[in-house]
């Protein structure tokens, strides 16, 4: 059985975008690694990225990734992440919690991470997650056009996936795939 080999980060939901910003940056001596009207990321230490905010009144009637599972808050904690060691420890995760009922609700390629997407029963949000890109690479890719052109990433099919790494193909051509990706994020994160 594979266990999450760290936990990565925490997302907030905010309404207080730039005092949330100026005060994490403040506490952490976070770097912006990311940041538009609706999201930033932030990193202090060797994790692209260990929190991330969601500016509520920039995403007010936009439609920017799922939509709060059954009827989550708005305001706090949007998710926390945690990183496994590969991606045959995250397909193996899937298929475990597959095979007892427990589905993903957004399987999506980042860009720097493929994550997995879980609500626990109280409709806390998890993201299980395994890094695509060595860090400077996904320290890069958040800081490129590409990434503010779609900082979410495409959906993915963790069942392809499944099937692609046990018929043999190599995780790392897996990691670097985003099939399907919009113009201007091409596959391979055009840095590899």
């Amino acid at each position: 059985m594979a266990r999450p080999c760290k936990l990565a980060h925490v997302v907030y939901q905010t309404r207080r975008y730039e005092e949330m910003l100026a005060w994490y940056q403040d506490v952490f001596e976070a770097e912006i690694v990311h940041q538009d009207p609706a999201l930033a990321f932030l990193a202090y230490d060797d994790e692209h990225h260990r929190f991330a905010f969601a500016n509520l009144d920039a995403l007010k009637g936009e439609s920017k990734g799922p939509e709060p599972v059954d009827g989550q808050g708005e305001l706090g904690v949007n998710h926390v992440a945690f990183t496994y060691a590969s991606l045959e420890d995250l397909l193996g995760t899937y298929e475990r919690l597959r095979d007892r009922g427990v589905m993903p609700y957004w399987p999506i390629h980042h860009g720097p991470t493929l994550s997995l997407y879980y609500q626990d029963p109280d409709g806390n949000r998890l993201e299980l997650q395994v890094d695509a890109l060595p860090l400077e690479e996904a320290l890069a890719f958040m800081k490129s056009e590409a990434f503010a052109q779609n900082p979410l990433g495409v959906e993915i099919d963790p069942e392809d996936l499944l099937n692609r790494l046990r018929a043999g193909e190599p995780a790392a051509t897996l990691l670097a795939d985003m099939s399907g990706a919009p113009s201007g994020l091409p596959s391979a994160h055009g840095l590899t």
